[in-house]
């Protein structure tokens, strides 16, 4: 230690005065360090020290891990829902709510990590914002009310059927040639993240049947 000090401060008198002496380079020689890795060195060694006087043991720390994780619930698998990388995670589910979401240790894209919106995904799940039921707003009215799923339902079946009859279009002329195109360019569907690729695949096929070609994901907007 005492030749570690007498290095850096032939060293700082270096610096100081621009000058490299014979001695300079015999201390360089020897060792070379700086004020920054002397204090990474000795941090180092001290923690080093500390930790073997300590006497601590990883192993009775990594049983105790183990044994914090949730049991007595359900495990399964699912998608997180923010973008569209299509990251694993697996929640635990007890009583029949879900409690805990975690990232998927075997899933093959993000082999367990998540990022900072991922990891805090169980919020959208338990968070007193979230919005649990349909709201509606009268026309003119200036709050929303809470419907039925069967009545929001209801009401979203006939705008769509009001918008598809009124702009239907069932041929296109080209010229003097009439083409049936049975579509209407009135209705768009919009896709999300957390959708599957089976519900992606209904998706598309009742975007055919509604007559529409205008599909998008949100990513895209």
């Amino acid at each position: 230690m005492t030749r570690i000090k007498e290095i850096v401060a032939l060293q700082e008198r270096e610096y100081s005065s621009g000058s490299r002496t014979g001695v300079d380079r015999e201390a360089e020689g020897v060792m070379k360090v700086g004020r920054r890795s002397w204090l990474k060195l000795t941090a180092g060694v001290g923690g080093g020290l500390a930790i073997g006087k300590l006497g601590f043991d990883v192993e009775p720390a990594r049983a105790a891990a183990k044994g914090s994780k949730l049991t007595q619930t359900e495990q399964f698998t699912t998608a997180c829902n923010f973008c569209s990388c299509g990251c694993g995670m697996v929640g635990e589910v007890q009583e029949g709510e879900l409690v805990h979401l975690e990232g998927d240790p075997d899933h093959v894209i993000n082999g367990g990590a998540l990022c900072s919106k991922g990891a805090a995904m169980i919020e959208t799940h338990t968070s007193s914002q979230r919005v649990k039921a349909p709201l509606y707003r009268a026309p003119g009215s200036n709050r929303w009310e809470e419907i039925s799923w069967e009545e929001a339902l209801a009401k979203v079946a006939a705008k769509i059927k009001a918008t598809r009859d009124a702009n239907w279009l069932a041929v296109e002329k080209d010229g003097d040639v009439e083409y049936s195109v049975n579509r209407t360019d009135a209705i768009g569907f919009l896709g999300g993240a957390q959708n599957t690729n089976e519900e992606c695949y209904v998706i598309q096929k009742a975007a055919r049947l509604f007559g529409t070609a205008f599909v998008e994901h949100q990513a895209r907007l």
